[in-house]
């Protein structure tokens, strides 16, 4: 037994369970401990990641390494199953990270600073109940991708559900309520058919074991069963990661989120569905994948041009991100469509590159809110660059690593999966995936098209100052419009995310109209630039972005392996 996988999992939920505990301390004393206690404790499971990174033998990254295999339910022949391999390790690090730059980004800097929904609020925000959801997500998002059992892996893949459904519904803006339903709703339905694949999968071999499955690759399968699990466990997955058309929850749930599970939600829990199509439905259906891949490659170049599509028609800055989503998770399914060692390589190196990229963009998209109070890109009036110079740079540096400028991590995934598709695996039609790459081609040069657009509006040009509620909130709740009877059930599910319940001090003007000159200088003046523990939380996505960028084989060297197990390449 591994006691560093225990561990990973042991440190959260033993986090979380402590704040269960009543807490005799002052009210004083109990804010001040939970501000330390989400950091600490994600930072040690982080730790604990690098610790597991730096002990994984490298030079074998296909064998599944540092395992766990115990008992878990006799009867049925259930194991509590973990392990971690080529394929597994970057997620298990990538999880850690964004979970502690989310703490770090929560709990640093001043309690009443903009977006710290730890502070107190109108309604009250809970921060006790926000600790103890994030880190319940935090073992859900490990255990799945350290799960080698079938059913495991499923309790874990559904673990993450509820705490990010209360996430989206609490600490939500002001929609938060319906796309909080949507979401669970969607995943819930996909998780339901999954089950169905797996039980398929199950009641045809005996065995839940992932690693003896992937290595039978079907074995005790004929093609038409194995087409049928393919295509339930398939559509189960395809909801989580999303893809078109089973995407229509993300856009809310990106939009209401607040800022940390925007992070969360694209940077990790989009990646346990592509997780699952590397793990389970290609090596242990592959006559199944052989069969639907071709549809697949389909819906992931409609998925890629719709995203993009959809892009260019956005006014809110966090749902175009959430669209570019769609897209991005789109040339990752092209890569598994084309079941070579080259496409899926290329799938799982963007999976990394879309986990880094999106969380920051969707952080400094939140930041960017939180200062002007609305997302909305002709309201925020242009002239970033002229008002608030860092954080204009460091969106524009998010968007162009996102478009795949090459030496940026975005490049690799897009142009891998576009290379597989040139040559697909035997079997596959080659004029047909020609068709394919083209179509991902046109999708690039639309995700250039919209992020450049975005740019143009957002940081380019001159700055228009204009009256919004949180400058209307300064100058005197008189000012503001009627948000609905004091009490209402809105107020009782805690502050919004969309500017109305940031303190007054911490919140200033953005683009579009015109207000008194007085007014303008005190927003300007009320509107701070990248403050550091903004920095403490996005400077390491910089940093791995440029290094996966530059040195595609630090990644590459780890799935490499590990894909041509999968798909039986020598």
């Amino acid at each position: 037994m591994s006691w560093l996988l225990i561990a990973l999992l042991g440190v959260p939920l033993a986090g979380a369970t402590v704040l269960l505990v009543p807490s005799g301390a002052d009210t004083a004393a109990r804010k001040r401990l939970l501000r330390v206690h989400g950091p600490v404790v994600s930072g040690v499971t982080f730790a604990l990641s690098v610790v597991l990174a730096a002990a994984f033998d490298h030079g074998d990254a296909a064998r599944v390494q540092f395992v766990t295999d115990l008992a878990w339910i006799p009867g049925l022949d259930l194991r509590f199953h973990l392990g971690v391999d080529g394929i597994s390790l970057p997620l298990v690090v990538l999880t850690t990270l964004l979970t502690f730059l989310c703490f770090v980004y929560l709990c640093r800097g001043r309690a009443d600073g903009p977006g710290q929904l730890l502070s107190p609020g109108r309604g009250g925000n809970r921060p006790r109940a926000l600790v103890f959801t994030l880190l319940v997500l935090e073992v859900g998002m490990i255990g799945t991708f350290l799960a080698l059992d079938l059913l495991l892996f499923f309790v874990f893949f559904e673990v993450v559900l509820i705490p990010m459904y209360f996430v989206i519904a609490i600490w939500g803006g002001r929609a938060r309520r319906a796309a909080a339903i949507k979401f669970i709703l969607y995943t819930l339905l996909g998780s339901v058919v999954l089950l169905l694949g797996l039980l398929i999968i199950w009641s045809q071999t005996g065995t839940l074991d992932m690693t003896a499955l992937a290595q039978a690759r079907g074995t005790g399968m004929s093609r038409p069963v194995q087409i049928i699990a393919f295509l339930a466990v398939g559509i189960g997955l395809a909801v989580k990661t999303p893809m078109w058309p089973l995407h229509t929850w993300l856009p809310d749930a990106h939009t209401e989120a607040p800022t940390v599970g925007s992070v969360l939600l694209a940077g990790v829990l989009l990646k346990m569905g592509t997780y699952g199509f590397a793990r389970i439905a290609i090596p242990v259906l592959p006559d199944g994948a052989a069969a639907v891949a071709p549809w697949l490659g389909a819906f992931a170049v409609i998925g890629i041009i719709y995203g993009s599509l959809a892009c260019l028609a956005q006014r809110d800055l966090k749902r175009m991100i959430a669209y570019s989503s769609v897209g991005h998770m789109g040339f990752v399914l092209l890569g598994f469509a084309t079941l070579t060692p080259v496409g899926i390589n290329g799938a799982l190196f963007g999976n990394i590159a879309h986990g880094l990229i999106t969380a920051l963009l969707f952080f400094v998209a939140g930041a960017i809110k939180e200062r002007y109070g609305t997302s909305d890109m002709p309201a925020l009036g242009g002239g970033m660059l002229t008002r608030l110079p860092r954080l204009g740079s460091l969106l524009t540096f998010a968007c162009v690593a996102s478009l795949g400028l090459p030496g940026l991590a975005g490049f690799w995934g897009e142009m891998l999966a576009l290379l597989g598709a040139f040559e697909p695996a035997p079997g596959l039609s080659g004029p047909l995936y020609l068709v394919f790459m083209a179509l991902g081609g046109l999708g690039t040069v639309l995700t250039a098209a919209y992020f450049l657009l975005m740019l143009s509006r957002v940081t380019h040009g001159r700055s228009t100052e204009t009256v919004h509620v949180p400058i209307l909130a300064a100058a005197g709740t008189d000012a503001l419009p009627s948000t609905g009877p004091a009490g209402s059930e809105d107020d009782a599910l805690g502050p919004r995310a969309d500017g109305e319940d940031l303190p007054a001090a911490a919140v200033a003007a953005g683009g579009g109209g015109t207000h008194p000159p007085g007014a303008a200088s005190a927003g300007r003046l009320r509107m701070p630039d990248v403050m550091g523990y903004e920095l403490a939380a996005w400077v390491p996505l910089i940093a791995l972005i440029l290094l996966f960028g530059l040195w595609p084989k630090a990644l590459l060297l780890l799935t490499d392996p590990v894909v041509r197990t999968l798909v039986g390449a020598p």
